[in-house]
């Protein structure tokens, strides 16, 4: 391997290049008998001086005295492992492509394709040349799996491996996309990042046993915490008053460790989604980060969500009506045809995080299809953020593995074990709209077809009568096996929308169930 050398006899070079004299010894021990043990100690030398200075993380020179050092070494991966973990070149394409070579020497062919695709996960440069080298070392595998005449089933075996998953949620994942993203994340409007502990005069650990009325500041504001948190996984979210004011509420999403992606995807979400709506989409207005918490706030919306919405019927005992299924089986169907649509895949598509929207006027019985007038204020709103998944930071036939682990709410692929995309949100979509109709979570049959196949339907069957758009819709979104959906949940919308129209009844018996909703939920 040559390494790159420039003469080092002009003293002022090698005062801002330290780099520059090793490259001289090394150059001049490649060029003699030196022994290879003798080499490696040079370069180990050399790593060592330089492995912490930033000047040379980025160095193709640098990266290439590690990979003579690799050459060399019978612990590949760990020196690999060392390179990942201070951070050595991860942006050139030359690390994995050389790496991944050394790993097909040895013929360890699962780790140098995974290599090959970490690398273009990172959108290493130059990305087409390392995408051709993939290309390449695919065609070498397929022919080296073919001039060994395995059986079939090995064969495929092997080739899988060009739809090695990624689990979007893993600690190493999202770490790898924060780093990635940071300087996007830098130039946000709200982003506060510090890399201090907070040091209110509230101690934020205090706020889940007594929080009423406290004062938390932050950012030059104050916020009066109302009411009692609603608590996650590892957040609280808090009803607050900016400075006391009641007429301008918001809510206070406190998160430790400190966790700043849902963040950037409420950025995306306002630079992707339409202005007519944004509203569907929940809106943060900042992010206060510091080393032990973050603080994210937020819109607050004070009516509720369609999970109380449902309970609103169990404890009754009374079915929800058609009619008012059918609209919010609209909402969610246009909801997560606009986020696919721009790339966005939501991971947590659940009732609890569905707030309930009304409008400020009265309903008319114009402007339902076109979302236009009062019905633009009036639906639902997707909010928790913290799961979404950003298309536009993968390649474009990524697919995805790992496990939601929200029972009920684990899609048909990951009950299996297979790769999923959109069928994350999709299926939370069955999931909720099942739980208006039956008042409880979906459970799924497979059941065969008349070609030999088989198909995914609910275990709970459809009433007489209810509409056959229900089974349709069920049908196409559990065994839907695509791309991208949106055509699929744009044709499934437009036939409830029909369906909606086709007597004007419906519509009038919509209005006043929403009316009488909002007065029940409301005054509760």
């Amino acid at each position: 391997m040559t390494v790159m050398y420039t003469d080092p006899s002009d003293n002022a070079s090698s005062l801002h290049d330290p780099l520059l004299p090793w490259l001289l010894s090394i150059k001049k021990a490649l060029d003699s008998s030196i022994s290879s043990l003798e080499l490696n100690k040079i370069l180990l030398d050399c790593i060592g001086t330089f492995k912490h200075n930033p000047q040379y993380k980025n160095d193709p020179r640098f990266l290439k005295i590690w990979l003579l050092y690799l050459e060399g070494s019978d612990d590949f991966e760990n020196v690999f492992k060392e390179m990942e973990e201070n951070n050595i070149c991860r942006g050139n394409s030359l690390l994995y492509e050389l790496y991944a070579g050394f790993l097909e020497a040895k013929e360890n062919w699962k780790e140098a394709y995974m290599v090959y695709q970490t690398g273009i996960l990172r959108k290493a440069e130059p990305l087409e040349r390392l995408e051709r080298a993939k290309v390449l070392f695919l065609d070498r595998l397929s022919y080296r799996i073919n001039a060994s005449s395995l059986q079939k089933t090995d064969y495929n075996e092997s080739m899988e491996m060009e739809k090695v998953c990624v689990n979007p949620w893993s600690a190493s994942t999202t770490k790898e996309l924060l780093e990635r993203i940071n300087p996007q994340m830098m130039k946000y409007a709200g982003y506060h990042p510090s890399k201090k502990a907070y040091s209110g005069d509230v101690a934020l650990s205090t706020l889940q046993n007594s929080s009423r009325n406290k004062i938390v500041k932050i950012g030059g504001k104050k916020y009066e915490i109302k009411g009692c948190p609603v608590k996650g996984g590892f957040a609280q979210v808090y009803k607050a008053y900016v400075n006391s004011n009641p007429d301008e509420v918001v809510a206070l999403k406190i998160q430790r460790p400190p966790f700043p992606w849902e963040f950037h995807m409420y950025r995306q979400l306002d630079q992707r989604i339409p202005d007519n709506q944004s509203s569907s989409f929940g809106y943060a207005h900042r992010l206060h980060l510091f080393s032990d918490y973050s603080i994210l706030v937020c819109d607050y919306l004070s009516h509720g969500t369609l999970q109380d919405v449902i309970n609103s019927y169990v404890v009754t005992g009374k079915p929800m009506e058609e009619v008012l299924c059918i609209y919010y089986t609209i909402e969610m169907l246009h909801m997560l045809e606009t986020l696919h649509g721009v790339g966005i895949i939501h991971g947590d598509f659940k009732p609890d995080n569905l707030l309930i929207r009304y409008s400020r006027s009265n309903l008319t019985e114009d402007g339902f299809k076109e979302r236009s007038g009062p019905w633009r204020d009036q639906g639902l709103c997707l909010v928790d953020w913290g799961r979404g998944i950003d298309l536009h930071l993968f390649p474009d036939d990524i697919e995805f593995e790992g496990d939601c682990r929200t029972s009920g709410f684990r899609c048909v692929e990951m009950q299996e074990r297979k790769p999923w995309t959109f069928q994350v949100d999709t299926y939370g979509l069955c999931v909720v709209i099942h739980m208006m109709l039956h008042h409880s979570y979906m459970e799924i049959v497979k059941k065969g077809t008349s070609d030999g196949g088989y198909m995914y339907l609910p275990k709970a069957p459809f009433k007489r009568y209810w509409s056959d758009l229900w089974k349709d819709l069920f049908t196409k979104l559990l065994n839907n096996n695509s791309g991208n959906d949106c055509e699929l949940l744009r044709n499934l919308r437009k036939s409830f929308e029909d369906y909606l129209h086709s007597d004007d009844k419906l519509l009038r018996k919509l209005k006043e169930l929403l009316a009488k909703q909002r007065l029940l939920l409301c005054s509760a």
